[in-house]
């Protein structure tokens, strides 16, 4: 198993010890981002939809058409007082004050935008059904 595949199935396993608590946004874009083809795409969201209500998951779906307060911006992870951004090539930690309130702040836009509970599960199954028709429009 490759070191980034065995990485993120660890950060997966801590979803279920109970003592850790993740806030996730994404773009609705990322459900109809084609990674390994129709049926594993359903899959994935299969997974999401399976863990939605888990205590230690926080999950917000930025519809495409809402509005949002900023820019795109790179993916990043929150971790305490440190910033994660996970590059192509390599990772970078950021530990600065400033740049850790600046991707807070961030996150707290993203976040405001996003439509959790039920609204974030209206956007799953419709990204599900359109997977499980082959990713067809």
């Amino acid at each position: 198993m490759p070191a980034g595949v065995a990485k993120r199935m660890e950060r997966q396993r801590v979803l279920y010890d109970g003592e850790h608590r993740y806030d996730v946004v994404l773009g609705e874009q990322a459900l109809y981002t084609n990674v390994g083809g129709a049926e594993v795409m359903a899959e994935q969201i299969d997974r999401i939809l399976r863990d939605l209500d888990l205590p230690s998951l926080g999950l917000g779906i930025i519809a495409a058409s809402a509005p949002v307060d900023m820019c795109p911006v790179h993916a990043f992870s929150l971790h305490g007082d440190e910033v994660h951004l996970e590059l192509v090539s390599s990772g970078v930690k950021v530990t600065e004050p400033a740049e850790l309130a600046l991707h807070r702040e961030a996150f707290g836009r993203l976040s405001d935008a996003a439509l959790r509970g039920e609204g974030a599960r209206k956007l799953l199954h419709k990204a599900r059904d359109f997977w499980a028709e082959g990713g067809r429009g």
